[in-house]
């Protein structure tokens, strides 16, 4: 039975949250891990610029100077979005960090984009499982001697509810892994919106797309091998995925991309159970949190981690005003939200998956601090 160590928010004069942050993660027992000169991913979501639900970047510094303090080299770290947006390379993500408050005169440590400047520098990992023979993971994630998840844990559209198993497995993708999670089909161009820039011609390794007649990017299926590296570097939106694969199969394909994130690695996680909106901290808002702030929750065993923060979340009544109001439940108290919220989707299949391949337990022991 795995340990999972939870504080709520109750805070007092000389005993703020961000001291109680420290205090649970040494609970929890990060102290086991020798941090002394490692290169220690801190693996966080910046937030999509116009989202106010993310983690305070307060959180992150006090991480980050207690790494510090054990002589780690930490950084802060995301992989690029395979959509366009504020955060599709890496000067626009590190642009929204900084204006989101994960910047060096708030937090005392770099941010490194994982997958480099146009989301496409990743190393394959190994795996061998079911749905996944390799990881493409962002490239300074995957050197990383260390990683630390810090997660907003929340409601996601696709996968019911996006906490530690989420933020590492598809935040650490590189935009081809993310394409090979999300899609099992080969990406399109839509040319009324090609700007006949050639940026995926260049990066094509399959030379498989070409610009036609009218000067408009073209894709050859039978060289296509299905990378995404047109997507990555498709400023204009025109490279799309085929968004056709079902919401089970994602969530097993995250599931074995966290385990190639971790594999081999110290690992050491935190579910911040705060802010919790209905959506993803990709979209660029976010709706009223759905029930109040629960807490924080640590463990080293992510699956069990994300098992305690959605029963905890289960076992909470409901914020008035929210997406619940829509659907009359009546007691919201032991009603599973994000089922509710999201009923085409099903969390439970990616955990359960996630502890048949040794990534943790959906056994769990829960200690309050």
């Amino acid at each position: 039975m795995s340990k999972v160590y939870f504080t709520d928010m109750r805070a007092k004069a000389g005993h703020s949250l961000l001291d109680k942050l420290e205090l649970l993660i040494r609970r929890a027992g990060i102290d086991q891990i020798d941090f002394k000169d490692k290169f220690t991913a801190i693996k966080i979501h910046f937030g999509e610029p116009g989202n106010l639900s993310y983690i305070r970047a307060n959180y992150a510094a006090k991480l980050a100077k207690y790494l510090l303090s054990k002589q780690a080299k930490p950084f802060l770290t995301d992989s690029g979005t395979l959509y366009s947006g504020g955060r599709s390379n890496a000067i626009d993500h590190i642009r929204s960090a900084f204006e989101n408050g994960f910047n060096p005169v708030a937090v005392p440590c770099p941010v490194i984009i994982a997958d480099g400047l146009k989301a496409i520098d990743y190393k394959e990992i190994p795996l061998n499982l079911k749905h996944s023979k390799t990881a493409k993971i962002g490239a300074a994630i995957a050197e990383a001697d260390i990683v630390i998840s810090m997660n907003h844990f929340k409601g996601h559209e696709q996968t019911g509810f996006g906490g530690a198993l989420k933020n590492l497995g598809m935040g650490s993708a590189s935009a081809a892994g993310k394409l090979d999670m999300h899609s099992s089909s080969q990406p399109v161009i839509d040319p009324s919106i090609c700007t006949s820039c050639g940026q995926c011609v260049k990066y094509c390794a399959s030379e498989a797309v070409h610009l036609n007649a009218q000067k408009k990017a073209e894709i050859d299926y039978a060289r296509c091998v299905g990378c995404g590296q047109c997507v990555a570097v498709c400023q204009s939106g025109a490279a799309q995925p085929v968004w056709n694969d079902s919401t089970d199969r994602l969530n097993l394909k995250i599931a074995e991309y966290a385990f190639a994130v971790l594999k081999d690695k110290p690992n050491f996680h935190i579910n911040f159970i705060m802010d919790i909106s209905p959506n993803c901290d990709c979209w660029g808002c976010n709706d009223a949190a759905i029930v109040p702030n629960i807490g924080m929750a640590a463990s080293f065993d992510p699956v069990a981690l994300d098992k305690a923060s959605v029963d905890l979340v289960t076992k909470a009544g409901a914020n008035p005003n929210t997406v619940l109001d829509v659907h009359n439940q009546g007691e919201w108290q032991n009603v599973d939200k994000f089922k509710l919220i999201h009923p085409h989707t099903d969390w439970y299949v990616g955990l359960k998956y996630a502890e048949e391949i040794g990534l943790g337990s959906l056994n769990y022991e829960l200690i309050t601090v």
